[in-house]
């Protein structure tokens, strides 16, 4: 009986061990990765989609090409389709050649060793790399989008995080179309004060972030780890580096294919930006702005809100803050719309916030940088008034 016994529990093993025949066993456990890839359900497919980037694509080249075939001027037709399609035709024919500019330094940038960036951005004392990256965001010339790219790039190469918001900060007043639009608008004085204290602002910013990193409050770029500069000049590098290019037509596809590739997450918010802000321009006229935005402290803090909440390119807001110096006399609430533009523009925190993966590091930007405008506008409407 006991035999018996045994001999069943055998049986039964055996066959509990044999290959059952099932509908999902072609796909299921010996299915592997292709059984995982098959399994996808069109939900899970559609989620992929980058809706924000396509969609906001869409609308922009839809408005773009309905402005290319009715040309209507916003003076004449004063409908909010045309103001709309004027404000995307405008935006884009602005910022184009800054955003050409940006995929193309992203695309160069993949192929500058991460070594010459620290070396280039380091120093032997804090500050000096805070006034080298501040001094390279002048040096750029790009608007503020293309220039975000650029950023977020030398943030993946091994800068600071100090590093990286000074540059960030300093550099939408530099392009040479900018400085060119604030001349004629408001003037030699006044630009020059721009960009002076827009970099002072990006040193201010760099050091203190830098120092709240030191002390352990804000977290470091992980990129930075491992990284040792080299021994040689940066010359010297420079021309290793430079010795090793072979320029080719292939070679430049690439460059535009990477750069494409590394700005795809800034695009995705820059044309949803540039939907919105024509939302904003069809249905809020600029005029009802400049009426706000008087000297007093209640005109400065309304320029703060409209500037958050404007979405548009360093060039696209030059007219309103001249409209805000010379028609509400208040150069202290122009430099602030310029300034917080850059500083609160959602593309550049949510791009912080994706390069980074960290919150605290996409808003400590907003949170250091405005109090220190807030502090000179109040202060040039001051003296400007006396």
């Amino acid at each position: 009986m006991s035999q018996q016994t045994d001999q069943n529990q055998t049986t039964e093993t055996a066959l509990a061990d044999q290959p059952t025949a099932s509908p999902s066993r072609s796909g299921g456990c010996c299915g592997g990765k292709a059984a995982a890839t098959d399994q996808v359900s069109p939900w899970q497919r559609l989620r992929r989609v980058d809706w924000m980037l396509w969609g906001s694509l869409t609308v922009t080249a839809l408005a773009y090409g309905w402005y290319l075939i009715n040309p209507a001027s916003p003076v004449a037709d004063h409908s909010a389709m045309t103001h709309f399609t004027h404000g995307v035709f405008d935006l884009i024919n602005t910022m184009w050649w800054g955003l050409l500019l940006g995929v193309v330094f992203v695309g160069l940038m993949d192929r500058v060793p991460k070594e010459l960036v620290m070396q280039a951005l380091g120093g032997t004392r804090k500050a000096t790399g805070i006034l080298k990256a501040t001094a390279a965001g002048v040096a750029f010339d790009l608007c503020s989008h293309g220039i975000l790219m650029v950023g977020m790039k030398l943030y993946e190469r091994g800068a600071t995080i100090g590093q990286t918001f000074a540059f960030l900060l300093a550099s939408p007043w530099n392009s040479i179309s900018l400085t060119i639009i604030l001349i004629a608008l408001i003037g030699w004085p006044w630009t020059l004060a721009f960009i002076v204290l827009s970099a002072v602002i990006g040193v201010i910013t760099g050091l203190v972030v830098d120092s709240l990193v030191a002390r352990g409050l804000l977290p470091d770029n992980p990129n930075r780890m491992g990284v040792t500069p080299p021994d040689a000049p940066l010359s010297t590098g420079l021309r290793r580096w430079f010795s090793s290019l072979q320029p080719s037509g292939r070679g430049a596809v690439a460059v535009l294919a990477d750069g494409l590739r590394g700005s795809k997450m800034v695009l995705r918010w820059l044309l949803f930006g540039v939907v919105l802000a024509s939302l904003i321009r069809a249905f809020v006229p600029a005029e009802v702005f400049a009426d706000w935005f008087g000297p007093g402290l209640l005109g400065l803090f309304i320029t703060v809100i409209v500037a958050t909440i404007i979405e548009v390119c360093s060039e696209g807001s030059a007219p309103i803050a001249a409209d805000i110096v010379n028609r509400a006399g208040a150069p202290g609430n122009g430099f602030t719309f310029l300034m917080t533009g850059v500083a609160t523009d959602y593309t550049e925190v949510m791009s912080l916030r994706d390069t980074t993966g960290r919150w605290v590091l996409a808003f400590a930007v907003p949170i250091i940088a405005v109090p220190q405008t807030i502090m000179i506008a109040a202060l040039i409407n001051h003296v400007y008034g006396l």
